[in-house]
């Protein structure tokens, strides 16, 4: 007997030893994690900024701004990776866990980590962004000195600092629950609330306010994550056009434009003036020669380019990652659909935001976390790539469309051509695309998302470990936790929390992932009969000025 609890002991040390083994690594994975962010936004925002107009508050701006919404997309994968942490496999507590105070203080430190991150989301969302870009805007104005610049900046942001309070005090004030005892006096109602008001307000406003502008997310995840999902790969798979052809090409259309401008100046050779119309047509075709001059400028530099001949010989790699990057895609919405059939077919109803008390359809994505989890830390590895996807695809969305504000372009996002207001406004976005990402991966794999690779310990009869008092053998059989667990066996993620605080959001969320799927095949389907790109795809514009044209060549 001895023996026995010497070696369970030693089992237990050394199991203890590769838990704490395994929390290092994450700590240092997150840690080196935290400076590639860093220097992947400088390297992003210092590769489109435009160089003739960079601005260095605007510059910094735009780099925290983005490396807050990548942290923030990091934060979920930590949360999954520490409820987890707290159980064997076999679905006991580690001993360090087994007291509901120290797994309290775990939860509340990711908790704290959310409200830090989300009350920065706020900062920049409703302060810092809209000063500085309206800032950048009053600098436009060469009449303005510095304290009037300072002035006006301050006097829009007010309007979103508005927004803001409402929607903290709406969270604040809203009705979750109704009183206990609906008989109740009015003075007994009111004291209720103002006890509510007093315990977790705080959570419910933030969630309220992270909730809304993760609906806004949601628009922003429908328009540009969905279209980059299916035009990142195939840009990949068909690769650009022929430089030489496309010079040719812009030769013969030089040569054409320089002749119908001849004939035209040749009609007042005597003397004789234009009429409106030939002027109005002369000014196109002098405007149309001049984009075709610098097009064929640009087009002989790529030919030059040592990246465009790099390029054509990793052109096989690019279309495997191309497949590689579709078939990712395809998994990710097969999934999603599946489990909004699910949340359709087996849910609590609209009226309970469509939750869903268990994966009753096998979901790929769920599936293969989940059997991955043995397997230290594949899982964490995968949910971590999965949000970076959805994160790297929306800068490939928001980069092919443009901002627009309904059927107005605002801004372009090219390569050294970008204007500060447009980088604010992309990291804006960024931020509020992380937002709904979370929920857009609990809808991949809403049994991971929500407890992670927990297990818990069920009692069941026919087993030959004890006997009970009439005879009948029992024992315990481990399980994975899902939503039907009881409540002191599993420990939900912070996440989930966050998402889950108001039905009629969660309702939305759902629909919007219908939308997501539609919005994605026909992307797919425009891709699809698009051709290929130009290699100076969005070099050359008719509204780019010269001094900017010159400012990209050198």
């Amino acid at each position: 007997m001895f023996t026995s609890h010497l070696k369970y002991g030693t089992l237990c040390r050394a199991a203890d030893i590769k838990s704490h083994c395994y929390l290092r690594i994450m700590l240092l994975i997150r840690s080196f994690s935290f400076q590639v962010i860093l220097a992947f936004c400088w390297v992003y925002i210092r590769k489109y900024q435009s160089r003739q107009e960079s601005e260095v508050v605007s510059t910094i701006t735009a780099i925290c701004a983005l490396a807050v919404a990548l942290i923030t997309s990091a934060l979920l994968p930590v949360d999954i990776f520490l409820v987890s942490y707290m159980k064997y496999s076999n679905g006991t507590y580690k001993e360090w866990a087994a007291n509901n105070e120290t797994r309290g203080q775990i939860e509340d430190t990711v908790l704290y980590g959310y409200y830090t991150l989300f009350l920065i989301i706020l900062f920049c969302v409703f302060l810092w962004i809209p000063f500085v870009y309206f800032y950048y805007e009053e600098k436009d104005d060469d009449n303005v000195n510095k304290c009037s610049q300072v002035k006006n900046s301050l006097k829009y942001t007010i309007g979103f600092v508005v927004v803001c309070s409402a929607l903290l005090l709406i969270g604040a004030f809203v009705p979750l629950e109704a009183p206990p005892n609906q008989n109740a006096t009015q003075w007994e109602k009111a004291q209720y609330f103002f006890k509510e008001l007093g315990s977790s307000r705080g959570f419910v406003a933030l969630s309220f306010s992270i909730s809304s502008l993760t609906l806004v997310g949601m628009l922003a995840v429908i328009t540009y994550t969905a279209y980059g999902m299916s035009v990142l790969p195939l840009n990949l798979i068909k690769g650009t056009r022929s430089i030489a052809y496309e010079r040719l090409e812009t030769t013969e259309d030089i040569d054409e434009v320089e002749q119908q401008i001849e004939k035209l100046r040749s009609k007042c050779e005597d003397g004789r003036p234009l009429s409106s119309r030939d002027r109005r047509k002369l000014q196109e075709l002098e405007s149309k020669l001049q984009v075709l001059r610098r097009r064929d400028r640009h087009l002989e530099i790529a030919e030059k380019n040592c990246c465009t001949k790099v390029g054509s010989v990793l052109r096989p790699l690019k279309i495997l990652l191309g497949i590689f990057f579709i078939l990712v895609a395809l998994l990710f919405v097969v999934s999603l659909f599946i489990s909004n059939l699910d949340k359709a077919l087996h849910s609590t109803g609209i009226n309970s935001g469509f939750i869903i008390l268990g994966t009753n359809l096998t979901n790929p994505v769920n599936e293969l976390l989940l059997a991955l989890q043995p397997v230290f830390p594949l899982d964490y590895l995968l949910i971590t790539v999965i949000t970076m996807y959805f994160v790297f695809t929306s800068m490939a969305g928001i980069r092919n469309i443009g901002i627009w504000f309904f059927w107005i372009r605002l801004y372009k996002i090219r390569p050294r051509r970008t204007r500060p207001q447009a980088l604010l406004f992309l990291c804006m976005i960024l931020l509020l695309i992380v937002l709904h990402t979370s929920f857009m991966i609990y809808s991949l794999a809403p049994q991971y998302v929500m407890y992670g690779s927990q297990k818990y310990l069920v009692q069941v009869s026919n087993m030959p470990s004890t006997r009970d008092v009439q005879g009948n053998s029992t024992g315990f059989s481990s399980r994975t936790c899902d939503a039907a667990a009881p409540e002191d066996q599993c420990t939900m993620t912070r996440s989930y929390l966050f998402l889950h605080k108001f039905w009629f959001f969660s309702t939305t969320y759902y629909f919007g992932n219908w939308a997501f799927i539609g919005v994605f095949f026909i992307g797919f389907v425009v891709s699809c009969c698009k051709g290929k790109k130009s290699v100076i795809e969005g070099e050359v514009e008719a509204d780019d000025s010269d001094m900017s044209d010159d400012e990209y060549l050198h």
